[in-house]
């Protein structure tokens, strides 16, 4: 019986992992286009029906580029990372939380932060190990910045578990069946977004691979499959950052379509965001991280916590 169930939950996660990736190209395909109108002029619209197969194309097209690397880098991490990198934002996804159980465990929100945590290290050793110093000083850019906008992050999760009492996704989906987190928790909500495009590099906070200044920034060196993978580990953190943040604001009921509808939509204002916003000066991108978010996520976690005792 063990072995069965052993076996049905790598199926399943290997499933999960398949649509992800599925997602992650479709997902592409929605920013170029939304970029594109942004711009006033025509996306992809040529490979396929309306241009649904040109991230497949594309994808072909990169894993089959000759490979090159830097004759003067760290070898075994530079061709680790990127595998690493893929592997830590996949192994998120393992924390959908599912009514019927499969992977998710009790202490989700502590493996979300531990596996956030260890991305930072693939993104500063691809930098490091590429021996590029336009490279070094995106992956130190990354750091600094990752490690500043986890802070308010993990605050954030912390005012939760005081509210909810629980460290599990599948927790949140049973208090708000009534009434979502988004109304009583507002700020923190917008804080949360912001936070989520900095954690992924995302505009108006994409220092770590700022073309403007950095060339590409730590990913400079890298090409075909190299590249493909960095590209497809950013995008699966995009794709899972709108699912957590519709399971933690927007209710979590993932037997209703209208939860992947939301998560849609928040993956949209990333795109949004991307087409309308300029790059933040660096000196602002933490000021606003330890003057701003931090003193406003602590008060909220004191609040919380008050409440909780009080009531």
């Amino acid at each position: 019986m063990l072995g069965k169930e052993m076996f049905m939950m790598i199926l399943v996660g290997l499933i999960l992992v398949i649509f992800v990736m599925v997602g992650v190209a479709f997902f592409t395909l929605l920013e170029r286009s939304v970029l594109g109108y942004v711009h006033l002029r025509k996306g992809p619209n040529k490979v396929g029906f309306t241009g649904i197969l040109q991230p497949f194309g594309d994808a072909i097209k990169l894993f089959c580029k000759e490979h090159m690397y830097p004759i003067v880098s760290n070898y075994l991490l530079y061709y680790a990372c990127p595998v690493f990198s893929l592997f830590l934002s996949l192994i998120l996804w393992m924390l959908m939380p599912y009514v019927s159980g499969m992977f998710n465990f009790h202490l989700g929100l502590f493996f979300f932060l531990v596996c956030t945590s260890m991305g930072v290290y693939t993104v500063m050793l691809a930098g490091w190990s590429s021996n590029s110093n336009y490279a070094l000083l995106g992956g130190l850019r990354a750091v600094a910045q990752t490690i500043s906008y986890e802070v308010s992050l993990a605050l954030i999760l912390l005012s939760f578990v005081f509210l909810v009492g629980s460290y599990s996704l599948l927790d949140f989906f049973y208090y708000q069946t009534m009434i979502w987190f988004l109304f009583f928790c507002l700020p923190l909500c917008n804080v949360w977004f912001v936070s989520c495009l900095a954690e992924t590099n995302r505009s108006p906070f994409d220092f770590a691979e700022g073309e403007s200044e950095l060339v590409s920034g730590f990913n400079v060196e890298y090409g075909s499959g190299g590249f493909a993978l960095i590209f497809l580990s950013e995008y699966s953190s995009i794709l899972f950052m709108s699912m957590l943040m519709c399971v933690l604001f927007l209710g979590a009921d993932l037997n209703s379509i209208s939860f992947y509808l939301k998560l849609i939509f928040i993956a949209f204002l990333y795109i949004w965001v991307r087409g309308t916003l300029p790059r933040y000066r660096y000196d602002k991108l933490m000021y606003l991280a330890w003057k701003s978010f931090l003193p406003l996520s602590l008060n909220f976690l004191f609040f919380y916590l008050g409440m909780k005792i009080f009531f």
